[in-house]
């Protein structure tokens, strides 16, 4: 490959960090919309709802990890 193509894709790395670092951003928003949700209502859709939204958000961030690192591979 040559240096100029190792660079694009360095450059996409960097991309995919910086969308990563918005999800963390983003999940950490709505954990803690959850954790302030008043006792009555944690057992309620919406805190299930938010629930699954961290965890969708927390397994993106895991993706884009593993596409950096195999990226970084390259």
């Amino acid at each position: 490959m040559n240096k100029e193509r190792r660079k694009k894709i360095g450059e996409c790395a960097e991309k995919l960090a910086e969308l990563r670092d918005e999800l963390m951003d983003l999940q950490s928003q709505e954990q803690e919309y959850m954790d302030n949700m008043p006792e009555n209502m944690q057992e309620g859709q919406k805190y299930e709802e938010s629930e699954g939204y961290v965890d969708a958000l927390e397994d993106a961030c895991r993706c884009i990890d593993d596409a950096i690192d195999q990226l970084e591979d390259i």
